[in-house]
């Protein structure tokens, strides 16, 4: 059985949420409270709040707590997607504290940079209100797992260009375009996820299942300079070396499919991974859960520099 969703649900580690939404922002979300739209210039708005962002949060009246994953970056602006679907831009500043968990029982907890956080990442921010311009981060807490699966995939897009150079500088045009979109997974924008499902053991592709990737790839045709990456992920039955090897089958054969059925371009294809067992969609202690697990998610991506933030 085969089922799609637009949107992930926590990282390029990439599940589904059951709703659509947009990793992008248009202007009018990002202008200031109370800030008509000739009072400000697109390119003010698309760059940075007005005023450095303060370390002190003591005197802010407390925001929401914020439960999702970050589905776009710029400079010092972050947008959540939350579980409803709904984005929420916060400011992260040299204050903001970020914190990632895990280990024996979750119990280690370790400091980290504003630069661990990617695209995809499953986050819990805790805010404050910075008067008329929005929501300041205060904490933001990460799970250590999410972040090294999420680190994996945006090393991928290097690889990925190392591996492919040889063919794609047959066409300098093509390249210089690929080497300004594939440096770093976070310029990207999640834009939608299409999952497919497998038998236990098995890589083959059900006819639904070919149906709705090339719907994908036509979704993906339609959106200017989209990439695609796609991951591949197992059940708990089984080795970690043998689901590995079993993830990135399915990520392959579905790759393949792509690009020989439903026409997909190679040079605008990212590095396919396989997760194994990693971050399931449902309980692997049963086997309706198990089911939802065995997939493959195929991601479309579009650039930050085409898409907005």
């Amino acid at each position: 059985m085969t089922t799609i969703s637009k949107q992930p649900k926590g990282l390029l580690i990439l599940a589904a949420l059951s709703m659509t939404t947009s990793g992008s922002l248009s202007a009018q979300e990002l202008r200031p409270v109370g800030e008509a739209p000739e009072q400000a210039a697109e390119e003010d708005v698309l760059t940075t709040v007005v005023g450095a962002a303060p370390s002190d949060f003591s005197e802010m009246p407390e925001g929401p707590e914020l439960e999702g994953f970050i589905s776009a970056r710029n400079g010092n602006r972050m947008q959540v997607t939350t579980v409803d679907g709904s984005n929420t831009v916060v400011v992260v500043s040299p204050g903001t504290e970020i914190r990632s968990t895990g280990g024996f029982l979750g119990l280690s907890s370790k400091e980290l940079g504003a630069e661990s956080l990617l695209n995809g990442l499953p986050v819990t921010v805790e805010t404050v209100q910075w008067g008329n311009r929005g929501l300041l981060a205060t904490d933001i807490k990460l799970k250590s797992k999410n972040l090294e699966t999420a680190a994996m995939i945006r090393n991928g897009t290097s690889q990925q260009f190392a591996e492919q150079r040889t063919d794609i500088d047959a066409n300098a045009e093509l390249a210089e375009s690929l080497r300004g979109r594939m440096g770093d997974i976070d310029k990207y924008n999640i834009k939608g996820t299409t999952n497919v499902y497998f038998d236990t053991a098995k890589w083959n592709l059900s006819p639904s299942a070919e149906r709705e990737l090339c719907e994908a790839a036509s979704d993906a045709n339609a959106m200017d300079n989209a990439l695609l990456l796609v991951v591949g992920y197992t059940d708990s039955d089984g080795s970690q070396d043998y689901n590995q090897t079993l993830s990135e089958k399915r990520a392959g054969r579905v790759v393949n499919f792509l690009q020989q059925q439903c026409k997909w371009e190679p040079w605008r294809m990212l590095t396919p991974t396989g997760m194994a067992e990693s971050d399931p969609l449902a309980d692997n202690s049963t086997a309706a859960g198990k089911a939802q697990n065995r997939r493959v998610s195929v991601n479309i991506l579009v650039s930050k520099s085409v898409d907005g933030i």
